[in-house]
């Protein structure tokens, strides 16, 4: 079932970011947007990871 949620949670932030560049609220550039947000991607996983665990 955590598997189906964070499936389902991917979809969704790829759907909000193809949404958001049709409608031009944000650049498209996904290399330049990745080397700003990299850190936090890899907390956002750590956090994941950490919780993931206790289950």
């Amino acid at each position: 079932m955590r598997s189906n949620l964070i499936a389902a949670l991917i979809l969704i932030a790829v759907g909000l970011f193809f949404l958001a560049k049709n409608l031009g609220w944000i650049n498209g550039n996904i290399g330049s947007m990745l080397a700003t947000w990299w850190p936090a991607i890899l907390v956002a996983v750590g956090i994941g990871m950490l919780f993931g665990r206790g289950k």
